[in-house]
């Protein structure tokens, strides 16, 4: 890996970790991201976050932007938001998973760049499909919410898209390195 890349943080391609004198800290440094998005994930997973709950005011704000909007066609345009939401979120998750994976496995796979990618991506889906199973799980027990395989798979879409671009990244800086060589 060319110099200038080494430099660039893990989950843009490059080797750099996080560079903090101690190893606590780098621990927390690595996984409060995960964290975060797991404390959100159980928030959004409550009676709060319901589709009765978050129709209104989302309807209010798109009806500020584009104008009245009928029931059927808000209906869908809400059902769209939300697992746009889900896609998104799970996606965000999934990031937040791999990078952390990648941070913690630096040392032990950093010469085996491919090994260290594949192994921390399988991790990285791995986990976000468990908590977004988890989350549907919990969903099945609150009588405003409906907990669906569909939407862990949903969730798992997110991640898997967010890390190909990520990948995409990747191919296109070892394209900038190969002729920089």
């Amino acid at each position: 890996m060319s110099k200038r890349l080494t430099r660039w943080p893990v989950l843009l391609g490059g080797e750099q970790g996080l560079t903090t004198p101690s190893r606590a800290l780098r621990i927390c440094l690595t996984w409060i991201p995960v964290l975060v998005c797991l404390l959100i994930i159980s928030d959004e997973s409550t009676d709060t976050f319901s589709a009765a709950r978050t129709s209104g005011w989302i309807r209010h704000l798109a009806e500020d932007i584009f104008g009245a909007i009928a029931q059927p066609a808000w209906e869908t345009a809400h059902h769209v938001i939300r697992k746009t939401g889900h896609f998104i979120g799970y996606g965000l998750v999934g990031l937040c998973w791999f990078r952390a994976w990648l941070l913690t496995w630096r040392q032990q796979l950093l010469r085996q760049a491919v090994l260290w990618h594949c192994v921390s991506a399988f991790m990285a889906l791995l986990c976000t499909l468990g908590v977004a199973t988890l989350d549907e799980l919990h969903q099945t027990y609150l009588p405003s919410r409906t907990g669906l395989v569909s939407d862990a798979w949903l969730d798992t879409a997110g991640a898997v898209i967010a890390m190909a671009g990520v990948a995409c990244t990747w191919s296109r800086q070892a394209g900038v390195r190969s002729v920089h060589a």
